[in-house]
């Protein structure tokens, strides 16, 4: 083996690709995660966007704007 060391799951190489995919869901669901945060009137569009349309770039970019909606301030009417 000329003195190479073999992977392994505990290397760097493992932990780093966990953190890639990581990245790679958190941002696929940001639409829903910002809507959730942020108490949109319509969360439940922008899950059902994100999830059947999100993996398209058209479709992830509806749900981010739909997401980024206006929120009523307390007191005004729905």
């Amino acid at each position: 083996m000329h003195g190479h060391l073999a992977a392994s799951p505990t290397g760097t190489g493992y932990v780093g690709g966990t953190l890639g995919i990581l990245a790679i869901v958190v941002a696929y669901w940001l639409p829903t995660i910002i809507a959730l945060i942020r108490h949109v009137r319509g969360k439940g569009q922008v899950v059902v966007v994100n999830l059947l349309l999100g993996w398209t770039v058209i479709g992830w970019i509806v749900a981010l704007v739909m997401a980024f909606r206006a929120v009523p301030r307390a007191g005004e009417a729905r």
